[in-house]
């Protein structure tokens, strides 16, 4: 069932199942013999004799003195029943109502019995009436009221209690003590004070080192017409506990002086100890390599840390996950004075380790074939509960982890202690992958797990951080190839590059960079291409011959945050010399010298010309370019039959030599007479015929933002936003092959509110390369010219349309 009780002396416990009562929030009451339900406070419980507590981990124990305020004592039992409404919620809505009622034997009491548990001190006292009293005839009714309007009329009434203090002594009525938390109930045979630890006339005092509770009193009551007093001082330790050498040391001194005053003899006559107030026997002592040690004025109780009868507990200090060990002990003392006889004083003590903390394993165990993580974090005691997990900065419960590719299992182990197993797919978003090296990717969970303890809700965190190395990385490939005037390198990514950035030397590569030195550059998820022309400034010119240049282009790849060089690429080509100089029909020459790997230190600024007067017009650092007509600058001319020969050279001097360490020399050859003929027919020449031919054309679309058309959206500027009857500047160009022979002509053009070119609806920009004369804004076609981007303005259509939305009925559509 959902309760059980046990019976201890003088003591009962009833243990609530922390299994039927999980998750739920408890009233606990006491009921008296009237059927009336007293819900226990935690004031109530040290005033009544009460206890609740929690035994190993969640189970709670209520524990019930047999002379507790509702006690229903009948000969040699008594009865303590209790009311438990449990709710789902804390507003005790939909409660469930428990009634338990368990009776107990007691023994013989003591004259005087002592008892120390963790919330009150009690005392109980034989009430001893002299036999001259007994026999005294009282021949008419006691009329109390008369005398001391305060007492009672019933037979063993307590009247009022004095409380001796070193400066004074204090008198209170019994009403008067019980508003002050002391709770004061007398049986035929007994008088019974029950102290909280808290109460006002409680003292602090120390005797051989050890700090006790003391209270001082005489408690005075009536039989007949005679006032009886008793002495109901107690005193219980509140220290004593030393813990040294992983083991828990308690020491109880005897005989203190509160509890002997006037006593001139004293005489042990049992000393005994257990765990949860079950007495053990020296057998089961030694097996559990306890201690008890009954010296002259004191035992001491010696516990190894961990030892069976107490437990660990999960504990939090400053956020740091530990544990305490906690372990419930008694002690009965009895001794015989020449004034009391006999007492019995029983000390219930709880006694907890300090904090320390613990080291949390974690496993991570890969699931290749699943290409699962499986993080197995723990072991911990049945008192913690995971909570949530906190992935990629985000809270989240755990029944709502799946949603992220977490699956949380909770492994349970025969001991009681339980840990929690993650799984997460590899390629779970939040899982962080990174190039190690060579065919190698490292996969690495950062996830924060949130633990809450029970009944004690305390939180810590445990930080998960689980790498696994996997032979799955796809490097980057590349392939390079050349034309007339460009070198071309086409990269296909991997995947452990998505995040690599392209560099040439130090100099990172991007599409304003690219565009600013007319190079084409294309990146998406799949490839990265570049053309570079022939002469520019990021080529490296390695060889030079008569009948060929040896050009190459360097590429490489790094990481994008921490930069370190990952993978390079290269293309190489041969070109010719005579792509270097021009010689114009009209005597003008345009030649263009290069520096050689190797040549560093050479200045492209200062080469110069036979006439060191003429220098280059146009200079980057690694091309000198000339342009000059063929009578000027030291050009010699040379006649040959039909031909003259123009030559001059390129040179470069060290600053105070005349001997040059550069020299590129150069001609220009040209008809001295030159007949063309020319056949001219009147008649009409047929039409020109188009054949159709076949292959691949690169095109590119891209929307600008001004009609000077020099500053494209970027792919990270989509959407853009635009306002109705905005223009909006579009450009179509032809991107391979570069030939001058072909001419870009745009046929049909139209709009769709999809990314499906052929869903609908559909509206028609261009119908067989013209405007669309249904349209109210019609397109407006622009001009292109040769620029430094431009080299086949044939190749390029630029045209403008104004912004407009589609329409369903009478309403803008959605899509």
């Amino acid at each position: 069932g959902p309760m059980s009780s046990e019976c201890l002396g003088n003591l009962l416990r009833i243990t609530l199942s922390a299994e039927y009562f999980e998750n739920k929030y408890l009233s606990l009451s006491v009921v008296d013999q009237s059927g009336t339900a007293w819900e226990l406070s935690e004031a109530m419980a040290a005033q009544c004799g009460y206890r609740v507590t929690y035994s190993t981990w969640s189970s709670i124990e209520f524990h019930a003195s047999a002379l507790s305020c509702h006690s229903h004592l009948e000969k040699d039992m008594f009865t303590v029943t209790i009311q438990i409404k449990a709710s789902p919620t804390p507003d005790m809505h939909s409660a469930t109502t428990h009634v338990k009622s368990a009776s107990c034997h007691y023994g013989l009491w003591s004259p005087r019995e002592l008892t120390c548990a963790n919330n009150y001190m009690e005392v109980s006292v034989r009430r001893e009436v002299p036999q001259a009293i007994k026999d005294f005839v009282q021949d008419e009714p006691e009329d109390w009221t008369l005398v001391f309007p305060e007492a009672k009329a019933e037979e063993a009434s307590i009247w009022q209690i004095v409380f001796h203090q070193p400066e004074e002594k204090r008198a209170l009525l019994v009403s008067n003590a019980w508003s002050a938390g002391y709770g004061l109930n007398a049986t035929d045979s007994r008088v019974v004070l029950r102290v909280p630890y808290t109460a006002a006339q409680v003292q602090l005092i120390e005797d051989q080192g050890i700090t006790f509770s003391v209270l001082r009193s005489s408690t005075f009551y009536k039989y007949r017409w005679v006032i009886l007093m008793v002495d109901t001082a107690v005193a219980c330790p509140v220290d004593g506990v030393d813990f040294k050498n992983k083991t828990i040391s308690w020491t109880v001194p005897k005989y203190i002086p509160p509890l002997s005053s006037g006593v001139t003899s004293f005489k042990d006559v049992l000393v005994e100890a257990g765990v949860d107030l079950h007495k053990l026997s020296a057998k089961e002592m030694a097996s559990r390599k306890y201690v008890v040690l009954n010296e002259l004025n004191a035992t001491m109780m010696k516990i190894p840390i961990g030892a069976e009868g107490g437990y660990y507990k999960t504990s939090v200090s400053n956020g740091q996950f530990g544990a305490k060990y906690r372990i419930n002990l008694f002690l009965e003392h009895q001794w015989e004075d020449n004034k009391l006889g006999l007492t019995k004083h029983t000390i219930i003590k709880e006694i907890e380790t300090p904090f320390e903390q613990s080291e949390v394993a974690i496993t991570n165990n890969l699931n290749l074939s699943a290409r699962l993580m499986n993080v197995t974090v723990g072991t911990f005691l049945p008192d913690v509960e995971l909570v949530n997990l906190t992935i990629e900065g985000v809270a989240v419960a755990v029944p709502e982890a799946v949603q992220h590719g977490y699956i949380v299992h909770r492994a349970r182990y025969a001991n009681g202690s339980k840990a929690y197993i993650i799984q997460v797919p590899l390629d779970a978003p939040s899982v962080k992958k990174e190039y190690m090296r060579e065919d190698m990717r490292a996969y690495t969970l950062n996830v924060t797990l949130t633990f809450i303890t029970h009944p004690s809700s305390e939180t810590f965190i445990i930080p998960v951080i689980a790498l696994s190395a996997v032979k799955d990385a796809v490097l980057p490939s590349a392939r390079g190839f050349c034309d007339g005037r460009n070198l071309h390198l086409i990269i296909s990514r991997g995947n452990v590059d998505q995040n690599w950035l392209p560099f040439i030397s130090d100099w990172h590569l991007t599409p304003e960079a690219a565009q600013k030195y007319n190079y084409s550059l294309t990146d998406n998820s799949t490839h990265l291409a570049i053309s570079v022309p022939f002469l520019s400034s990021h080529v490296s010119y390695e060889g030079f011959h008569t009948s060929a240049i040896k050009t190459s282009f360097y590429l490489t790849l790094k990481d994008g945050i921490t930069l370190a060089q990952r993978r390079d690429f290269s293309v190489s080509c041969i070109f010719s010399p005579s792509d270097l100089i021009q010689c114009l029909p009209n005597g003008t020459v345009i030649i263009t010298a290069i520096k050689l790997v190797g040549d560093e230190d050479l200045d492209t600024a200062l080469l110069v010309l036979r006439d060191r007067q003429c220098k280059p017009s146009l200079v980057t650092e690694k091309t000198a370019t000339f342009k000059f007509n063929v009578n000027t600058c030291g050009t010699i001319r040379k006649f040959n039959g039909t031909n003259v020969t123009y030559e001059n050279e390129v040179l470069y001097f060290r600053p105070g030599n005349d001997t040059p360490i550069y020299q590129l020399k150069f001609l220009c050859l040209y008809a001295v007479e030159q007949t063309d003929d020319v056949r001219y027919e009147s008649k009409k020449n047929p039409p020109p015929s188009i054949k159709p031919g076949f292959g691949c054309l690169a095109l590119s679309l891209k929307l600008f933002k001004e009609q000077s058309y020099s500053e494209p959206y970027q792919e990270s500027d989509y959407p853009v936003v635009k306002y109705l009857r905005e223009a909006l500047y579009f450009e179509v160009e032809l991107l391979q092959p570069k030939d001058a022979r072909l001419d870009l002509y745009l046929d049909d053009c139209w709009a769709t509110n999809s990314q499906n070119q052929d869903s609908l609806p559909q509206w028609h920009i261009l119908i067989r390369g013209c405007e669309n004369n249904k349209d109210s804004y019609r397109t407006v076609f622009h001009k292109v010219n040769y620029s430094l981007r431009v080299k086949f303005p044939q190749h390029l259509k630029r045209f403008e349309v104004r912004m407009f939305a589609f329409v369903q009925g009478t309403s803008l559509s959605q899509e």
